[in-house]
C-alpha cells in the first residue's frame, strides 16, 4: 500500500517549538510517514492554536499486561504533553471480528462478555500512563454497529481485492494455501473507517499495523477528509535484551506485579539495554537522557542510572513512596540483609514436634513443592536467619525463623 503521498496543506512557519514537536514524535520510531506532512500539520496548530486529533486504537484481547505493551502508550502521552487531543479507542467491534495482523490462521473473535471485561482491563491500563482528564475515550461500536449491512458494502466498495492482497500475511496465507475468511478482509476495512469517524489527523500503532494504519489514510481520501500521518513503534526487548518482551518468554515486567519485583527486575537489566528502555519508556527529555548518558561515560557508575529508570517506571505503575521503599528494599537485599516488611507465616509442627525443611519452604510458599525445596537447598539457594542451609533432612522445632530463598523471598515463620 503506497497512500503516502503528502496532501496539499496550508504552509505555516516550522518555529523552534514544532521542530522540537518534531524531535517528540520522531523519538524512538520505526517510521512517521510522511514526515513533512506531519511537520505541517504540526506547524499549523501552532500557528492557528488547534489541536491535531491523536489515535490509537486497542482491541480488548486476552490481557497480557507488560511494559512492552505501554511504548505506544508512552508516545501518546509525549504528544498529549504538547498540548494534543489524545483519543484512546477500544475496538470493541473490530474484536467481534478478530484482527489477522501477523496471523497465519483465522484468529478466533471474542465474546462480548470477553470483550466487556478485556476492556475495562484496557481502560485502567491506558490510564496508568496516559492523564484520564485529558483523554478522550470512545468505543468503535459507536460508528461501526450504526453502518449497518448497506453502510458496510459501501464502505467495501472503497477498497480492491488486489490491494488487500498486497497485505503480506494475507500473500502468505494464500501462497500456502491457508484459508482466509472473507470477514478478514472487513477488519483493516473497520479499522481505517475509525480514522473516518474520529477525523484523525495522526495514528499509532505498532510495526505490525501499518497495513492497517495507512488503509485508514486512503479511507479519509476516499470520504474527502485531510489523511492521517502514521507512527509506528518498534518491539520492546525483554529482559534479557534479545526478544521481544513476552509473558510466554518469561523476561517480561508486568505493570500490575508488586514494586519491588518490578524495581529490581529493571535493575536486572544490561547497561546496554538500559539506554534503550529509557528512549522509549522513559518521560525524560532526549536532552536530560543525553547529559545522563555523559555522566557515565564520565565515570559516574551506571547503576545510577538504572536505579533511576527503575524508580521511574514502579512509581508510574504504583506511587513515588513504593518507588523508594523498592529501592531501600532492593539495595538491603543485594547487601544480603534482611527486609523491613516480609510476610508473616504461622505452621504447625508435626506430631513429633518439628517439622522438616521441605515442608517449612513448601508451606510458607517459598517454593511450590517439597521436591523443588529440596533442588533450591541443593543449590545452596535457601537460608535460615542468615545461614545457609545444606541439609535436606534439616528439622525445625518450634520458634521464629527468618527464612529466605534466593534474594528475594522471605518470610518470617512462627513454628508452633
Amino acid at each position: 500500500m503506497s497512500d503516502t503521498a503528502t496532501s496539499t496543506l496550508p504552509i505555516y512557519p516550522v518555529t523552534d517549538a514544532v521542530r522540537e514537536a518534531m524531535a517528540v514524535s520522531l523519538r524512538g520510531c520505526d517510521e512517521l510517514l510522511p514526515q513533512a506532512e506531519w511537520q505541517a500539520k504540526l506547524a499549523r496548530s501552532a500557528a492557528t492554536g488547534q489541536s491535531l486529533r491523536i489515535k490509537l486504537g486497542l482491541d480488548p484481547t486476552a490481557p497480557d499486561i507488560h511494559l512492552g505493551h505501554t511504548v505506544v502508550l508512552n508516545k501518546l502521552r509525549q504528544l498529549q504533553d504538547l498540548g494534543h487531543t489524545v483519543i484512546f479507542l477500544i475496538g470493541d467491534f473490530t474484536s467481534l471480528i478478530g484482527d489477522p495482523s501477523g496471523r497465519n490462521t483465522t484468529r478466533p473473535p471474542l465474546t462480548p462478555e470477553q470483550i466487556r471485561v478485556n476492556a475495562e482491563t484496557y481502560r485502567a491500563q491506558a490510564y496508568k500512563v496516559l492523564d484520564p482528564h485529558k483523554t478522550e475515550l470512545r468505543y468503535n461500536s459507536e460508528w461501526s454497529d450504526a453502518l449497518g449491512a448497506r453502510g458496510m458494502i459501501a464502505l467495501a466498495a472503497k477498497y480492491t481485492v488486489a490491494r488487500m492482497m498486497e497485505r503480506e500475511d494475507f500473500t502468505q496465507r494464500f501462497k500456502a494455501g491457508t484459508p482466509i475468511s472473507v470477514h478478514e478482509f472487513l477488519y483493516p476495512l473497520m479499522q481505517g473507517y475509525d480514522s473516518v469517524a474520529l477525523k484523525a489527523d495522526l495514528e499509532l500503532g505498532g510495526t505490525d499495523q501499518k497495513f492497517n494504519l495507512l488503509m485508514g489514510r486512503h479511507l479519509q481520501q476516499e470520504y474527502g477528509q485531510e489523511p492521517q500521518c502514521i507512527l509506528t513503534m518498534p518491539l520492546l526487548e525483554g529482559l534479557d535484551g534479545v526478544d521481544k518482551m513476552s509473558k510466554s518468554k518469561g523476561n517480561y515486567v508486568g505493570i500490575t506485579e508488586p514494586a519491588n519485583t518490578m524495581f529490581a527486575k529493571v535493575m536486572s537489566i544490561s547497561d546496554e539495554l538500559m539506554w534503550r528502555w529509557y528512549t522509549l519508556l522513559s518521560f525524560l527529555s532526549l536532552a536530560e537522557i543525553g547529559r545522563l548518558k555523559q555522566e557515565i561515560a564520565a565515570g559516574r557508575n551506571p547503576r545510577d542510572a538504572k536505579a533511576m529508570l527503575a524508580r521511574e517506571i514502579t512509581a508510574r505503575f504504583h506511587s513515588p513512596a513504593d518507588a523508594d521503599a523498592a529501592e531501600r528494599d532492593f539495595v538491603l537485599r543485594s547487601r544480603g540483609g534482611v527486609p523491613d516488611q516480609i510476610p508473616d507465616v504461622r505452621l504447625a509442627a508435626g506430631p513429633d514436634g518439628v517439622l522438616g525443611i521441605g515442608l517449612v519452604l513448601k508451606q510458607s510458599g517459598l517454593a511450590p513443592s517439597t521436591s523443588e525445596a529440596n533442588r533450591l537447598i541443593d543449590g545452596g539457594g535457601v537460608r535460615i536467619d542468615s545461614a545457609v542451609v545444606s541439609d535436606k533432612g534439616l528439622k525445625l522445632t518450634p520458634g521464629v525463623y527468618v527464612a529466605q530463598v534466593g534474594k528475594r523471598k522471605f518470610a518470617r515463620v512462627h513454628l508452633t
